[in-house]
């Protein structure tokens, strides 16, 4: 039986090889079609250390395993029903491009291939891969049809687990179970909850009566959660509540915490961290270096301390915040000033823990969501015995160029962990730094 599959040719740009250096396993049966400009501009970012690196090389030892008949028209099959990939050589730019553009660039000569291949075969669809949401838009513009690499993206942002969940109209003595003897109530108590996920937390309610309970889907029962103090931390409202619970969990080894700028994420991580720091090696709090208005960091003045010191004092901003807590003689004051000259507590840029392994470390990292999927897998990798990792950011506050809120490695790494039992995420909602930030953040 003949297939209705229409046949597609895929024209990739730079930015898709370097978000995932696998992307040639994600495009099924249909032709793949990598302009030359491509392979040079991969030329760049062969060597180093950083993910863009890594994931150039392993891209081009894949093109280099192909061989063969790479460069020729007909390309070379990818295997079974898949297609097949060719390299494209370089070509006149067409004349749609000269008009609308001034200059010639890497992007308008992998537009071009587009163009050109669009014309020469006009009995299947091309189609331009891009994380550039701008060379999309110039490829609609000509008639180019132009989609983003959406292979590792979430499906719906609303579906993304949030790692909690209201149940309302409990039956009142399903929740005085709790209060009985604080012993853990069995799930045929609350025939309400379809479908629990390890580690989810569930605020219930019957009129007036609340409690605050967590899944354990070893024992198929639901544990009573009760507000903790961390390091002089309280938590303010459920969510917290929630968030504080999983972070101090012996058993969870990996945490992530969403939620807009104020809601408490790296300040409840790292009270955590620091109420169990007898238990670790030591804390590390690490961010990624995204550039000041896509700046390089050498336009900042002074070394590399002094230029990175703009991106690390959030972090330091949140360790004063439970410095002051304490007065200046208390223990716990000087308990954190002596781990940062000892550095048992470090706050450094991510790039700069590449290749350690994190052993018997609380690991927290900041700003998660300008990290991509293969920066998230590379982070946990390194983790051995006895480390717990804490993700956090805000997943619509991202200022990665090729990234958004269903393709950064924050989403990704939820999206793909939710039902793990070593694993937990909470979704904070409820602003707590002041009134006047809640206000901003709903209004502006």
């Amino acid at each position: 039986m003949a297939s209705n599959l229409i046949k597609k040719a895929f024209v990739l740009d730079t930015n898709v090889v370097l978000h995932d250096a696998k992307c040639l396993d994600r495009f099924g049966p249909h032709d793949i079609v990598i302009p030359i400009t491509v392979i040079e501009e991969l030329d760049r970012f062969k060597r180093g250390h950083d993910d863009l690196s890594f994931q150039a090389r392993q891209f081009l030892r894949t093109l280099d395993e192909l061989a063969g008949a790479i460069l020729d028209p007909v390309g070379v099959s990818l295997g079974p029903n898949r297609g097949r990939i060719r390299v494209s050589w370089g070509e006149p730019l067409d004349e749609k491009l000269k008009l609308s553009f001034l200059q010639d660039s890497p992007d308008h000569r992998i537009l071009n291939c587009a163009i050109r291949l669009q014309m020469a075969r006009p009995e299947i669809t091309v189609v331009l891969i891009s994380k550039d949401t701008n060379l999309r838009l110039k490829a609609k513009a000509l008639g180019v049809i132009a989609e983003d690499y959406e292979a590792d993206k979430v499906r719906s942002f609303d579906e993304l687990y949030s790692g909690k969940r209201t149940i309302l109209d409990v039956d009142a003595q399903a929740i005085d179970l709790f209060f009985a003897n604080d012993d853990p109530v069995p799930m045929d108590a609350f025939p309400q909850i379809n479908d629990p996920i390890a580690n989810e937390c569930f605020v219930l309610k019957s009129g007036s009566k609340s409690v605050l309970a967590t899944y354990s889907a070893e024992r198929h029962v639901l544990v009573r959660l009760t507000r903790k103090l961390a390091f002089g931390i309280q938590p303010r409202n459920a969510e917290q509540t929630f968030a504080l619970n999983v972070l101090l969990d012996e058993n969870i080894r990996l945490v992530t915490l969403s939620g807009r700028a104020g809601t408490g994420k790296t300040l409840l991580a790292l009270a955590a961290a620091l109420e169990q720091r007898s238990k670790f090696r030591q804390i590390l709090l690490a961010r990624p270096i995204v550039p000041l208005s896509n700046r390089d960091m050498g336009f900042l003045p002074g070394d590399v301390q002094d230029k990175l010191a703009p991106y690390m004092q959030p972090l330091f901003d949140n360790l004063n915040v439970i410095r002051n807590q304490f007065k200046e003689t208390d223990p716990e004051a000087k308990r954190i000033s002596e781990m940062l000259e000892l550095e048992k507590l470090l706050i450094t840029p991510l790039s700069y823990i590449r290749g350690r392994t994190l052993q018997k470390m609380y690991f927290i990292v900041d700003e998660a969501q300008n990290l991509t999927p293969h920066e998230v897998k590379t982070v946990i990798t390194r983790a051995a015995e006895g480390t717990k990792i804490v993700f956090t950011g805000d997943l619509h506050q991202i200022d990665h160029p090729y990234l958004d809120a269903l393709s950064n490695g924050l989403s990704h790494l939820v999206n793909r962990m939710k039902k793990q039992s070593l694993y937990a995420h909470v979704t904070l909602e409820k602003g707590e730094r002041s009134p006047l930030a809640d206000l901003a953040s709903e209004l502006l």
